[in-house]
Parts: C-alpha cells; sequence; structure tokens
C-alpha cells in the first residue's frame, strides 16, 4: 500500500494523528501537495459521501472523516500556498433565521472548504438581512448556501430566499439550500438554484452550480 492509499484509508476511518504523519511522511518522500490532497483525501472524502449516501455510515463517521481532511489541509496548506492554489470560489453559508441547528451546515462548511472552496460562515440564526449584507461585502461570492433542520424555519428559508431573487446581485450568485424538512421541489418552488440532500452532494452541486457560472 503506498503512502497515498494509507492516508486515503487514515481518512475514511477519521484518524487525526495518522492523517497528520502520512502527509508529512508523503511530502518528506517527494509527493506533490495537490496529489496528496486530490488523490488521499479528496478522493477518500468522496468514499466517505458514497458510503453515507448507501446507508453504510452515518453523520458521526462523516464528521470525522472531514475533521481528518480539515487538519489534513491545514498541514498541506503552506504547500498548497507556495503552488498558488486557486480557490474554487467564495460561499456564503449559514443556518437561517429561527433555527439552531449547525451539525449539518457545519458538516457542509468543512467539506466544501475541503473540496477547495473559501467558505464564509455566518453560522446560525441568519437573518436576511445579514445574508444580504455578507453577499455585498464578499463581490466575491458565487454561492449562498443555506439550511433548515425545522419545519417551522422553512418560511424563513423562503422569506429569504425570494429576497436574495430581488437583488441586483442575484446574477452573479447560485443559491443552494438544504436540511431535513428541505425538498427537490420546496428548493424549485421558493427560487434556488439546487438542492442537496447531504454534506457529500452539496460539494457536487456546488461544483455543478459553479460550472454553469462559467
Amino acid at each position: 500500500m503506498t503512502r497515498i492509499e494509507e492516508l486515503a484509508l487514515a481518512i475514511e476511518e477519521g484518524k487525526l494523528k495518522p492523517v497528520v504523519l502520512l502527509i508529512k511522511e508523503a511530502l518528506q518522500e517527494g509527493e506533490a501537495p495537490d496529489k496528496i490532497l486530490n488523490e488521499g483525501m479528496i478522493d477518500a472524502l468522496g468514499n466517505v459521501g458514497e458510503k453515507y449516501r448507501r446507508g453504510d455510515i452515518f453523520v458521526p463517521e462523516m464528521l470525522l472523516s472531514a475533521r481528518a481532511v480539515k487538519k489534513g489541509v491545514e498541514v498541506l496548506k503552506p504547500y498548497l500556498i507556495s503552488e498558488q492554489t486557486k480557490t474554487l470560489g467564495t460561499v456564503i453559508i449559514g443556518t437561517v433565521a429561527g433555527d439552531l441547528h449547525d451539525i449539518g451546515k457545519n458538516l457542509v462548511s468543512m467539506m466544501l472548504e475541503n473540496a477547495g472552496f473559501q467558505v464564509v460562515d455566518l453560522g446560525i440564526d441568519v437573518s436576511t438581512r445579514k445574508f444580504i449584507d455578507s453577499i455585498m461585502k464578499h463581490p466575491d461570492a458565487s454561492l449562498v448556501a443555506m439550511s433548515a433542520l425545522l419545519t417551522t424555519t422553512l418560511s424563513a428559508m423562503r422569506e429569504t430566499v425570494h429576497a436574495l431573487n430581488g437583488q441586483n446581485f442575484r446574477e452573479r450568485i447560485h443559491i443552494m439550500v438544504g436540511g431535513a424538512p428541505v425538498t427537490e421541489d420546496f428548493a424549485k418552488e421558493i427560487g434556488a438554484d439546487g438542492y442537496s440532500q447531504n454534506a457529500a452532494e452539496a460539494v457536487v452541486l456546488a461544483k455543478r452550480l459553479l460550472g454553469e457560472r462559467h
């Protein structure tokens, strides 16, 4: 088993310390930072997402793997910056007003960041005004992601998406939504550009929406 294969396995098993050690060893052995990131970490995270979709693992396991990748990215970052690695784009993310749940949102945030996006996390109970102000503050933002974990806060999601759709900056952003009570039909009904069922799908969706913009 190669060092990168060992790293991928450690990522899938969510082992923080081995991930750091294996990345350092791979770098010492001359492996390219982008190869370590893509083949050893991002691909492994994709496998984790696939296992989650099949029901083989659950959110806690996904969180462990995502955190392992996050730690690995911290180790790799200086080498990636030195190679002038370009981010895929800026995503503004938050849980809508009235909703204090953040586990799903945090997982999506981590996985987007690990996949190469710059993430601006607004946290929980985010008002429509705060979403708008943040988009205006970040003219490079190309995606807005929002979650709702309560049926009672779907109305807040609807109101926020409706408000964003009426802004002048709407042409430069895509809106993606998710959360336990959210469905694809609801996303279309309120005027969002996309819906993801889980964190792994959110990364795929974000990349697809960004591709449509270019």
